[in-house]
Protein backbone atom coordinates (compact mmCIF):
# COMPACT_ATOMS: atom_id res chain seq x y z
CA UNK A 1 0.00 0.00 0.00
CA UNK A 2 2.84 1.90 1.19
CA UNK A 3 4.58 1.73 -1.99
CA UNK A 4 1.52 2.21 -4.58
CA UNK A 5 0.82 5.77 -2.54
CA UNK A 6 4.82 6.53 -3.14
CA UNK A 7 4.15 5.46 -6.88
CA UNK A 8 1.18 7.53 -7.23
CA UNK A 9 2.47 10.76 -5.47
CA UNK A 10 6.14 10.16 -8.10
CA UNK A 11 3.52 10.21 -10.68
CA UNK A 12 1.35 12.88 -9.55
CA UNK A 13 4.55 15.23 -8.91
CA UNK A 14 6.62 14.50 -12.44
CA UNK A 15 3.65 14.44 -14.84
CA UNK A 16 2.71 18.03 -15.20
CA UNK A 17 0.68 18.00 -18.18
CA UNK A 18 -1.95 15.22 -16.52
CA UNK A 19 -2.29 17.39 -13.30
CA UNK A 20 -3.32 20.37 -15.49
CA UNK A 21 -5.41 18.60 -17.63
CA UNK A 22 -6.84 16.85 -14.62
CA UNK A 23 -7.73 20.10 -12.79
CA UNK A 24 -9.01 21.63 -16.08
CA UNK A 25 -11.31 19.03 -16.61
CA UNK A 26 -12.08 18.97 -13.32
CA UNK A 27 -13.45 22.72 -12.99
CA UNK A 28 -15.48 22.23 -16.66
CA UNK A 29 -16.86 19.16 -15.68
CA UNK A 30 -18.00 19.99 -11.97
CA UNK A 31 -19.13 23.92 -12.75
CA UNK A 32 -20.82 22.63 -16.43
CA UNK A 33 -23.12 20.44 -14.23
CA UNK A 34 -23.59 22.90 -11.30
CA UNK A 35 -24.47 25.62 -14.19
CA UNK A 36 -27.31 23.01 -15.25
CA UNK A 37 -28.61 22.46 -11.29
CA UNK A 38 -28.28 25.95 -10.63
CA UNK A 39 -30.78 26.67 -13.44
CA UNK A 40 -32.84 23.98 -12.71
CA UNK A 41 -33.42 25.04 -9.11
CA UNK A 42 -34.27 28.39 -9.76
CA UNK A 43 -36.01 28.46 -12.81
CA UNK A 44 -38.57 25.50 -12.53
CA UNK A 45 -42.13 26.99 -11.87
CA UNK A 46 -42.80 24.61 -8.98
CA UNK A 47 -46.53 23.24 -9.06
CA UNK A 48 -47.34 24.65 -12.03
CA UNK A 49 -46.56 26.02 -15.60
CA UNK A 50 -45.06 29.30 -17.26
CA UNK A 51 -47.65 30.88 -19.51
CA UNK A 52 -46.53 34.08 -21.14
CA UNK A 53 -43.21 34.44 -18.98
CA UNK A 54 -45.20 33.61 -16.06
CA UNK A 55 -45.30 30.95 -13.53
CA UNK A 56 -48.43 30.23 -11.93
CA UNK A 57 -47.00 27.75 -9.45
CA UNK A 58 -44.09 28.59 -7.04
CA UNK A 59 -40.54 29.75 -7.38
CA UNK A 60 -37.67 28.81 -5.42
CA UNK A 61 -36.73 31.96 -3.55
CA UNK A 62 -34.40 30.95 -0.61
CA UNK A 63 -31.27 31.85 -1.86
CA UNK A 64 -29.56 32.22 1.40
CA UNK A 65 -30.25 28.79 2.55
CA UNK A 66 -29.23 27.37 -0.06
CA UNK A 67 -25.63 29.36 0.08
CA UNK A 68 -25.10 27.95 2.85
CA UNK A 69 -26.05 24.29 1.69
CA UNK A 70 -23.36 25.09 -0.89
CA UNK A 71 -21.25 26.79 1.76
CA UNK A 72 -21.45 23.13 4.64
CA UNK A 73 -20.82 21.20 1.57
CA UNK A 74 -17.60 22.77 0.80
CA UNK A 75 -16.50 22.84 4.19
CA UNK A 76 -16.80 18.73 4.60
CA UNK A 77 -15.31 18.28 1.41
CA UNK A 78 -12.19 20.78 2.28
CA UNK A 79 -12.00 19.62 6.00
CA UNK A 80 -12.25 16.30 4.38
CA UNK A 81 -9.28 16.66 1.79
CA UNK A 82 -6.70 18.77 4.46
CA UNK A 83 -6.86 15.45 7.13
CA UNK A 84 -6.41 12.89 3.87
CA UNK A 85 -3.49 15.47 2.63
CA UNK A 86 -1.83 15.95 6.26
CA UNK A 87 -1.90 12.33 6.21
CA UNK A 88 -0.14 11.77 3.32
CA UNK A 89 1.29 14.86 2.01
CA UNK A 90 -0.72 13.97 -1.60
CA UNK A 91 -1.03 18.08 -2.90
CA UNK A 92 0.95 19.71 -0.62
CA UNK A 93 3.19 19.40 2.98
CA UNK A 94 1.22 19.62 6.08
CA UNK A 95 1.46 23.65 7.19
CA UNK A 96 -0.40 25.99 9.43
CA UNK A 97 -2.14 28.63 8.40
CA UNK A 98 -1.24 31.98 10.45
CA UNK A 99 -3.74 34.60 8.56
CA UNK A 100 -5.68 36.66 10.58
CA UNK A 101 -9.61 35.26 11.18
CA UNK A 102 -10.68 38.86 10.26
CA UNK A 103 -9.17 38.94 6.81
CA UNK A 104 -11.34 35.70 6.38
CA UNK A 105 -14.48 36.76 7.57
CA UNK A 106 -14.32 39.86 5.64
CA UNK A 107 -13.81 37.16 2.29
CA UNK A 108 -17.09 35.39 4.25
CA UNK A 109 -19.09 38.80 3.64
CA UNK A 110 -17.79 39.04 0.00
CA UNK A 111 -18.53 35.51 -0.53
CA UNK A 112 -22.33 35.38 0.66
CA UNK A 113 -23.23 39.09 -1.04
CA UNK A 114 -22.04 37.37 -4.63
CA UNK A 115 -23.41 34.22 -4.53
CA UNK A 116 -26.68 34.80 -3.07
CA UNK A 117 -26.62 38.07 -5.56
CA UNK A 118 -25.64 36.00 -8.52
CA UNK A 119 -28.33 33.69 -7.23
CA UNK A 120 -31.47 35.83 -6.91
CA UNK A 121 -30.68 37.03 -10.73
CA UNK A 122 -31.72 33.99 -12.10
CA UNK A 123 -35.17 34.97 -10.45
CA UNK A 124 -35.45 37.88 -13.32
CA UNK A 125 -33.07 36.82 -15.79
CA UNK A 126 -32.24 33.94 -17.73
CA UNK A 127 -28.88 31.88 -17.31
CA UNK A 128 -27.23 33.17 -20.41
CA UNK A 129 -27.98 36.70 -19.62
CA UNK A 130 -26.30 36.27 -15.99
CA UNK A 131 -23.46 34.48 -17.84
CA UNK A 132 -23.01 37.11 -19.81
CA UNK A 133 -22.87 39.89 -17.58
CA UNK A 134 -20.84 38.66 -14.82
CA UNK A 135 -18.45 38.43 -17.74
CA UNK A 136 -17.41 42.31 -16.74
CA UNK A 137 -16.59 40.49 -13.71
CA UNK A 138 -12.59 41.82 -14.57
CA UNK A 139 -13.33 45.32 -14.26
CA UNK A 140 -13.86 45.40 -10.40
CA UNK A 141 -11.37 42.56 -9.95
CA UNK A 142 -8.78 45.19 -11.37
CA UNK A 143 -9.74 48.58 -9.79
CA UNK A 144 -10.11 46.47 -6.35
CA UNK A 145 -6.85 44.70 -7.39
CA UNK A 146 -5.15 47.68 -7.79
CA UNK A 147 -6.22 49.32 -4.52
CA UNK A 148 -6.15 46.85 -2.39
CA UNK A 149 -3.43 44.32 -3.80
CA UNK A 150 -1.07 46.83 -5.47
CA UNK A 151 -1.58 45.24 -8.81
CA UNK A 152 -0.46 46.51 -12.30
CA UNK A 153 -2.09 45.89 -15.44
CA UNK A 154 -0.85 46.06 -18.79
CA UNK A 155 -2.79 48.23 -21.95
CA UNK A 156 -3.69 45.35 -23.34
CA UNK A 157 -6.14 44.68 -20.67
CA UNK A 158 -7.78 47.45 -20.53
CA UNK A 159 -8.67 47.15 -24.77
CA UNK A 160 -9.72 43.37 -24.32
CA UNK A 161 -11.91 44.68 -21.37
CA UNK A 162 -13.49 47.55 -22.71
CA UNK A 163 -14.22 45.04 -25.92
CA UNK A 164 -15.98 42.89 -23.30
CA UNK A 165 -18.10 45.77 -22.23
CA UNK A 166 -19.21 46.39 -25.24
CA UNK A 167 -20.01 42.83 -26.22
CA UNK A 168 -22.11 42.64 -22.93
CA UNK A 169 -23.81 46.02 -23.33
CA UNK A 170 -24.89 44.70 -27.36
CA UNK A 171 -26.15 41.40 -25.71
CA UNK A 172 -28.31 42.87 -22.86
CA UNK A 173 -29.72 45.64 -25.00
CA UNK A 174 -33.47 45.71 -25.39
CA UNK A 175 -35.22 47.86 -28.22
CA UNK A 176 -38.51 47.82 -26.04
CA UNK A 177 -39.15 47.80 -22.24
CA UNK A 178 -40.36 45.03 -20.39
CA UNK A 179 -44.55 44.36 -21.14
CA UNK A 180 -46.65 43.56 -17.87
CA UNK A 181 -45.59 40.04 -16.69
CA UNK A 182 -42.31 39.55 -18.65
CA UNK A 183 -39.45 39.10 -16.35
CA UNK A 184 -38.06 42.49 -14.69
CA UNK A 185 -34.21 42.84 -16.79
CA UNK A 186 -33.21 45.27 -15.37
CA UNK A 187 -33.23 44.10 -11.80
CA UNK A 188 -31.60 41.30 -12.31
CA UNK A 189 -28.78 42.85 -14.01
CA UNK A 190 -28.64 45.09 -10.91
CA UNK A 191 -28.19 41.62 -8.51
CA UNK A 192 -25.65 40.83 -11.19
CA UNK A 193 -23.83 43.92 -10.85
CA UNK A 194 -23.51 43.43 -6.97
CA UNK A 195 -22.23 40.08 -7.06
CA UNK A 196 -19.65 41.48 -9.42
CA UNK A 197 -18.70 44.22 -6.93
CA UNK A 198 -18.56 41.36 -4.04
CA UNK A 199 -16.36 39.32 -6.17
CA UNK A 200 -13.95 41.86 -7.26
CA UNK A 201 -13.82 42.75 -3.34
CA UNK A 202 -13.17 38.80 -2.75
CA UNK A 203 -10.60 38.51 -5.48
CA UNK A 204 -8.49 41.38 -3.95
CA UNK A 205 -8.88 40.33 -0.70
CA UNK A 206 -7.74 36.52 -1.40
CA UNK A 207 -4.70 38.36 -3.57
CA UNK A 208 -3.99 40.30 -0.38
CA UNK A 209 -4.24 37.18 1.94
CA UNK A 210 -2.17 35.23 -0.46
CA UNK A 211 0.77 37.17 -0.95
CA UNK A 212 0.88 38.29 3.08
CA UNK A 213 0.97 34.84 5.00
CA UNK A 214 0.70 32.47 1.66
CA UNK A 215 -2.12 29.95 3.13
CA UNK A 216 -2.19 26.84 1.03
CA UNK A 217 -5.66 26.56 -1.36
CA UNK A 218 -7.20 24.03 0.84
CA UNK A 219 -6.80 26.08 3.86
CA UNK A 220 -8.31 29.32 1.87
CA UNK A 221 -11.32 27.29 0.75
CA UNK A 222 -11.76 26.04 4.52
CA UNK A 223 -12.01 29.70 5.81
CA UNK A 224 -13.93 31.40 3.48
CA UNK A 225 -16.85 28.68 3.73
CA UNK A 226 -16.46 28.39 7.22
CA UNK A 227 -17.46 32.06 8.25
CA UNK A 228 -19.84 32.35 4.62
CA UNK A 229 -21.75 29.35 6.88
CA UNK A 230 -21.41 31.11 10.24
CA UNK A 231 -23.17 34.46 8.78
CA UNK A 232 -25.68 32.61 6.85
CA UNK A 233 -26.71 30.08 9.74
CA UNK A 234 -27.59 33.61 12.04
CA UNK A 235 -29.36 34.84 8.94
CA UNK A 236 -31.59 32.32 7.78
CA UNK A 237 -32.75 31.79 11.86
CA UNK A 238 -33.00 35.12 12.24
CA UNK A 239 -35.09 35.83 8.94
CA UNK A 240 -36.67 32.18 9.74
CA UNK A 241 -35.99 31.31 5.61
CA UNK A 242 -34.82 28.13 7.27
CA UNK A 243 -38.69 27.32 8.51
CA UNK A 244 -39.78 28.16 4.94
CA UNK A 245 -37.74 26.37 3.14
CA UNK A 246 -38.89 22.81 5.25
CA UNK A 247 -41.78 23.73 4.00
CA UNK A 248 -41.05 24.38 0.38
CA UNK A 249 -39.14 21.28 0.24
CA UNK A 250 -41.66 19.04 1.82
CA UNK A 251 -44.01 20.14 -0.95
CA UNK A 252 -41.45 19.56 -3.79
CA UNK A 253 -38.83 16.44 -2.61
CA UNK A 254 -37.28 17.02 -6.03
CA UNK A 255 -35.47 20.49 -5.31
CA UNK A 256 -33.49 18.67 -2.18
CA UNK A 257 -31.88 16.30 -5.02
CA UNK A 258 -31.32 19.41 -7.17
CA UNK A 259 -29.59 21.25 -4.27
CA UNK A 260 -27.58 18.35 -3.04
CA UNK A 261 -26.51 17.21 -7.17
CA UNK A 262 -25.49 21.34 -7.25
CA UNK A 263 -23.76 21.52 -3.50
CA UNK A 264 -21.53 18.52 -4.94
CA UNK A 265 -20.40 18.85 -8.10
CA UNK A 266 -19.76 23.07 -6.73
CA UNK A 267 -17.70 22.11 -3.28
CA UNK A 268 -15.31 19.89 -5.73
CA UNK A 269 -15.43 22.63 -8.33
CA UNK A 270 -14.43 24.68 -5.92
CA UNK A 271 -11.25 22.27 -5.04
CA UNK A 272 -10.17 22.13 -8.27
CA UNK A 273 -10.24 25.36 -9.02
CA UNK A 274 -8.25 26.35 -5.89
CA UNK A 275 -5.40 23.62 -6.52
CA UNK A 276 -4.88 25.12 -10.07
CA UNK A 277 -4.38 28.63 -8.66
CA UNK A 278 -1.70 27.30 -6.33
CA UNK A 279 -0.53 24.84 -9.06
CA UNK A 280 -0.31 26.23 -12.23
CA UNK A 281 -1.83 30.45 -11.74
CA UNK A 282 -4.55 31.93 -12.60
CA UNK A 283 -4.05 31.70 -15.97
CA UNK A 284 -5.04 28.01 -16.98
CA UNK A 285 -7.54 28.30 -14.40
CA UNK A 286 -9.39 31.23 -16.67
CA UNK A 287 -9.18 29.64 -19.82
CA UNK A 288 -11.24 26.45 -18.05
CA UNK A 289 -13.22 29.16 -16.44
CA UNK A 290 -13.92 30.47 -19.75
CA UNK A 291 -14.38 27.54 -21.68
CA UNK A 292 -17.40 26.04 -19.29
CA UNK A 293 -18.87 29.06 -19.03
CA UNK A 294 -19.12 28.79 -23.23
CA UNK A 295 -20.50 25.14 -22.75
CA UNK A 296 -23.35 26.22 -20.44
CA UNK A 297 -24.56 29.41 -22.61
CA UNK A 298 -24.86 26.82 -25.34
CA UNK A 299 -27.02 24.07 -22.87
CA UNK A 300 -29.17 26.61 -21.61
CA UNK A 301 -30.22 28.09 -24.89
CA UNK A 302 -30.68 24.05 -25.94
CA UNK A 303 -31.90 22.33 -23.52
CA UNK A 304 -34.06 25.26 -21.50
CA UNK A 305 -34.92 26.69 -24.66
CA UNK A 306 -33.59 30.51 -23.45
CA UNK A 307 -34.58 32.43 -26.63
CA UNK A 308 -31.27 34.15 -28.36
CA UNK A 309 -31.49 36.08 -31.34
CA UNK A 310 -29.16 36.67 -33.99
CA UNK A 311 -27.38 40.27 -32.08
CA UNK A 312 -26.77 38.27 -28.96
CA UNK A 313 -25.06 35.74 -30.87
CA UNK A 314 -22.86 38.35 -32.27
CA UNK A 315 -22.35 39.32 -29.11
CA UNK A 316 -21.36 36.05 -27.31
CA UNK A 317 -19.15 36.14 -29.78
CA UNK A 318 -17.13 39.24 -28.82
CA UNK A 319 -17.83 38.24 -25.09
CA UNK A 320 -15.63 35.09 -25.43
CA UNK A 321 -13.38 36.35 -27.58
CA UNK A 322 -12.53 39.20 -25.73
CA UNK A 323 -12.41 36.63 -22.82
CA UNK A 324 -10.04 34.39 -24.27
CA UNK A 325 -7.61 36.95 -25.56
CA UNK A 326 -7.10 38.76 -22.37
CA UNK A 327 -6.51 35.20 -20.48
CA UNK A 328 -3.92 34.44 -23.19
CA UNK A 329 -2.75 37.90 -24.21
CA UNK A 330 -3.42 40.79 -21.67
CA UNK A 331 -1.06 38.69 -18.99
CA UNK A 332 1.94 38.86 -21.21
CA UNK A 333 3.49 41.71 -19.87
CA UNK A 334 2.71 40.57 -16.62
CA UNK A 335 4.30 36.91 -16.59
CA UNK A 336 7.03 38.14 -18.31
CA UNK A 337 7.71 40.07 -15.23
CA UNK A 338 6.92 37.37 -12.71
CA UNK A 339 9.54 35.21 -14.99
CA UNK A 340 12.25 38.46 -14.77
CA UNK A 341 11.74 38.27 -11.18
CA UNK A 342 12.07 34.58 -10.76
CA UNK A 343 15.73 34.47 -12.80
CA UNK A 344 16.34 37.53 -10.57
CA UNK A 345 15.54 35.31 -7.55
CA UNK A 346 17.58 32.19 -9.20
CA UNK A 347 20.74 34.16 -9.46
CA UNK A 348 20.92 35.52 -6.53
CA UNK A 349 20.70 32.29 -4.91
CA UNK A 350 22.98 30.89 -6.90
CA UNK A 351 25.55 33.58 -5.93
CA UNK A 352 24.78 33.01 -2.31
CA UNK A 353 25.75 28.80 -2.80
CA UNK A 354 28.93 29.89 -5.07
CA UNK A 355 30.10 32.22 -2.35
CA UNK A 356 29.34 29.37 0.35
CA UNK A 357 31.06 26.51 -1.83
CA UNK A 358 33.95 29.10 -2.40
CA UNK A 359 34.32 29.51 1.64
CA UNK A 360 34.28 25.79 2.08
CA UNK A 361 37.06 25.20 -0.37
CA UNK A 362 39.22 27.66 1.42
CA UNK A 363 38.59 26.13 4.86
Amino acid sequence: MASLLESFKHVWSTFYTIRLLFFAAGIVVCYFFYGVMQEKIMRTCYGGEFIDGKCNGERFKFEMTLVFIYSFWNIFVARFLILINNRFQIFHDAEEDKTQRVWYALCGICNIVAIVCSTMALRHINYPTQIIAKSCKPIPVMILGVMIAKKRYTIQRFIFIFILVAGVVLFNYKEEKNKPGEENNTLGLILVGMSILADGALGGLEDRIKHTTKPKALNIMLSINFYSAIFLFVSILATQEIISFYHFANRYPEVVYKILSAALVSSFGQVFIYLMISNFGALPCSIATTTRKLFNVLVSVIFFGNPIISRQWFAIAIVFSALFADTVYGRTECCKKNKESWKNVDVEKNAVEMEELKKEEKA
